[in-house]
């Protein structure tokens, strides 16, 4: 009988009745730096495995594909080690497919992870699969998603904890209240839906989180990114301020004693180093246009963007969804909301027109209310904190919800009724 290399834990055979429901959106966690290697026999399958390579969650791993199916894979690595991760096409029959993967396994490493796609429907013959260590078995025709869901599955232990869920917080123009909007937010992720979060300032020169959360901590995000070969769970742990029982904060500096010019990686050991012990993680990002900051908003897994009811914030607003739609092709569309509307005497672009620019509508309308806002502001408070039965407070409540997956984003749509009527009253 022959040794199989390829020993992962087989899963369920239950699960093989069970057909993938979950949708292209899901929070799926990215894979670690990998090899995967593909061997196709159809063009098809190709495109799906090269456009997986290209998604955010498999930025890490190294992708290749080659065509000729398992008697290639067999072929190939008579002569070379194996991947971590090695992709077979086989659309022959049961008998076939088996006889080619006892060959694969008689030149394939230890430790590397195989996954069949197939177009056999088959309870025997998935069975049959998992019994030589095969760790997983998709059925075709498959899409770029169920890649990306099949090759990051194979890095998430089953009794470990969810990878942290990153939500990005961007203004469409400076001013437009960005990093307030993203404070609140994660208070009530922190202090309504009770979840472990934590809020990250990456505006090191200019910062207001340890303003607007009261706190002045002696640490913070600048000596991480400043010291990568000391970052661990650990190190950053102790540079986090506790603001509530569930909310820490990873503050700004908030100096000019120094520039903070960063390269495109500079935060990355950060966030996974976060992304392994708190579940989510909301990134205050500043409104500048670099390398890391693209990089932070394409690998994030939900992005809100901030926008004043202006032209310019049209324009930006706009740029920057369909840039990211883009790059984030199978991840559903970046949210939006408007802030600052209804000041009194300003001409205001309406919320229509910009669902309509944009194609979709704005997850939620906050009211320009100066007293609560200010009021809160120079006290170091949230909207919450201040008025916990406002509107505006609400609003952030539900955000949060939508942002951490916990609502649908209609739900949150429910809330711009109210406010459109204070709109119609102000234009009157």
């Amino acid at each position: 009988m022959i040794k199989h290399a390829y020993q992962i834990p087989t899963p369920d055979e239950e699960a093989a009745s069970a057909p993938p429901s979950e949708a292209a959106d899901e929070h799926i966690a990215p894979a670690p730096r990998v090899s995967v290697q593909a061997f196709c026999d159809t063009v098809e399958t190709a495109a799906a495995v090269q456009a997986a390579g290209e998604d955010r969650r498999l930025a890490k791993a190294h992708v290749k594909i080659q065509m000729g199916g398992i008697t290639a894979a067999v072929e190939a690595y008579r002569s070379a080690p194996t991947p971590n991760v090695i992709i077979i096409e086989a659309i022959h029959g049961p008998d076939e497919i088996l006889h080619g993967l006892d060959q694969l396994a008689e030149v394939c490493d230890a430790g590397t992870r195989v996954i069949v796609v197939g177009n056999v429907n088959d309870v025997t013959l998935y069975r049959d699969l998992t019994r030589r260590g095969v760790s997983d078995y998709l059925i075709g025709p498959v899409g770029t998603i169920d890649i990306v869901r099949s090759v990051c599955g194979l890095f998430s232990a089953p009794d470990a904890k969810p990878v942290g869920r990153i939500i990005a917080v961007v203004g469409a123009k400076g001013g437009v209240g960005a990093s307030t909007v993203a404070h609140n937010i994660a208070w009530a992720i922190g202090r309504d839906l009770g979840l472990d979060a934590v809020v990250t300032d990456l505006d090191l020169a200019f910062g207001t989180a340890g303003l607007d959360y009261n706190q002045d901590p002696p640490q913070g995000i600048a000596d991480a990114v400043f010291s990568p070969d000391r970052i661990d769970t650990a190190f950053v742990d102790r540079l986090l301020s506790k603001c509530t029982d569930h909310l820490s904060l990873l503050a700004a500096p908030a100096t000019l004693d120094r520039v903070y010019d960063f390269g495109v990686d500079a935060f990355d050991a950060i966030l996974d180093s976060l992304r392994s012990s708190v579940p989510c993680i909301v990134l205050d990002v500043p409104h500048v246009w670099t390398g890391w900051t693209k990089r932070l908003l394409v690998s994030a897994d939900d992005i809100l963007v901030v926008a004043g009811p202006d032209l310019a914030n049209l324009r930006n607003a706009k740029n920057l969804v369909d840039l990211l739609r883009v790059a984030r092709p199978n991840d559903h569309r970046p949210y939006y909301c408007l802030n600052q509307v209804g000041v009194p005497k300003r001409p205001e672009i309406t919320p229509a027109d910009f669902a309509k620019a944009l194609e979709d509508q704005p997850l939620a309308v906050i009211p320009f209310e100066p007293q609560l806002f200010g009021t809160a502001a120079n006290n170091g408070q949230m909207v919450e904190e201040v008025s916990a039965s406002h509107k505006t407070a609400e609003m952030f409540r539900q955000l949060a919800q939508v942002l951490t997956g916990r609502a649908e984003a209609k739900r949150a749509r429910g809330l711009l009724p109210p406010v459109f009527a204070r709109l119609l009253k102000w234009s009157a």
